[in-house]
């Protein structure tokens, strides 16, 4: 992010954010909220099937704070072109509400390399298999040079959808999910770059079938290029870059998936 944002990314046992979390704030002039359109296109798989199509990801997201702490939320547009029922017009989102300790009590709680704490709840929807969870969690915020921002959030997510019976994915036991975001900006002679992502652990656990769902990793790092910058226009407003994404055991499979996918953002 470059002024002041936090960010994150459907089937039974997608848990987690991830896609999940960014942050805008970067340098003077910091805007209080900041909103994004991405376009993504990448070679993504289908662990049920383990076929792979070119997928077209849309990606609204906006960040804003306020005066006890700050607010994000995306929505993914997702089509594959296929017809195998996967990733076909689907919509998944995420929203988190982020209490700032330091901002509630009036007080500065960063010592060493601690800037901050925080508590939060999130909740997760996708369109594709009426999931639904709910994501409450701790947060911390550290102080580190050079980077924007860095946090460490520990989430516990509950399943929220209405099971098989009610025609949704099968329920999931609660397990905890630990994400580590961040924000670090960089240049190379007048080329303003950065990179921003996350990387996410979610631990094993059961769903309402009786099947062991096994724990995954999911790490979607970007690499941004500050375009409009870089053609002698306004910084913060277009990039264009690459993300990289590693999933392993995806949505709950023994499906390990590797790919580049290319990335412009338009910033607002």
């Amino acid at each position: 992010m470059r002024m002041l944002a936090d960010l994150r990314r459907s089937a039974s046992a997608w848990v987690g954010g991830g896609s999940v979390v960014t942050v805008l704030i970067a340098g003077p002039g910091a805007a209080l909220a900041q909103t994004e359109a991405h376009i993504q296109y990448g070679s993504h798989t289908n662990p049920f099937t383990e076929e792979s199509h070119g997928t077209i990801i849309l990606t609204m997201q906006h960040a804003s704070m306020w005066k006890f702490g700050d607010n994000f939320f995306f929505v993914d547009f997702l089509d594959d072109g296929g017809d195998d029922g996967f990733n076909e017009m689907d919509a998944y989102g995420e929203w988190y509400s982020n209490l700032s300790l330091g901002k509630i009590t009036g007080k500065d709680l960063g010592f060493g390399p601690f800037a901050d704490f925080g508590v939060f709840g999130g909740v997760a929807l996708g369109t594709d298999v009426n999931f639904r969870q709910w994501l409450p969690g701790a947060r911390i915020a550290w102080k580190l040079p050079r980077f924007i921002f860095l946090n460490t959030d520990l989430m516990y997510g509950i399943d929220g959808g209405r099971g098989v019976d009610g025609g949704s994915s099968p329920e999931l036991d609660g397990r905890f999910i630990l994400d580590v975001n961040g924000l670090l900006p960089f240049n190379l002679g007048s080329l303003a770059f950065s990179i921003t992502g996350h990387a996410e652990y979610a631990g094993a656990t059961t769903d309402e079938l009786g099947n062991d769902i096994p724990s995954s990793i999911l790490a979607q790092p970007q690499f941004r290029l500050d375009v409009g910058q870089a053609l002698g226009g306004s910084a913060n407003g277009l990039y264009a870059g690459i993300e990289y994404q590693y999933w392993s055991n995806k949505l709950g499979t023994e499906v390990d998936e590797s790919l580049i996918q290319l990335l412009v953002v338009w910033g607002f």
